[in-house]
């Protein structure tokens, strides 16, 4: 049941179809990325994601590795996108997500800031 929701997750994000992910987030759904203040909520969860999205031609979360252990999941991740002015954008990433009641509650993404900054940047 718990990967069914972040499968649901990755789906809905690289389809960019960031309606649906009302349907996998909990009302009080907690967003924490390295470097930034958490988002809290599901409508500023589905906001946030479609604003740092908003940038990129293309995009695609790969998991490459799942690990689960009863209400949480663990992914690896390659991220792959093209900024709209062309740029590539590679990186890869670990996300822990909580879940309660087959809805995601809480999730956290690490990554390496510095060089996906260097990457935003670059011209």
């Amino acid at each position: 049941m718990s990967r069914a929701a972040v499968e649901a997750y990755f789906s809905a994000i690289n389809a960019e179809r960031f309606a649906d992910l009302a349907g996998v987030f909990a009302d009080d759904v907690e967003i924490h990325t390295v470097g930034a203040a958490p988002i809290v909520g599901r409508e500023a969860a589905i906001a946030h994601f479609a604003k740092l999205l908003a940038d990129y031609a293309e995009h695609d979360d790969r998991v490459t590795r799942w690990i689960e252990a009863g209400e949480a999941v663990v992914t690896e991740i390659d991220f792959t996108g093209r900024r709209r002015d062309g740029r590539p954008i590679v990186f890869r990433a670990l996300d822990v997500f909580d879940l309660r009641a087959g809805r995601i509650a809480k999730v956290a993404t690490w990554y390496d800031t510095r060089d996906v900054r260097r990457q935003v940047l670059a011209s």
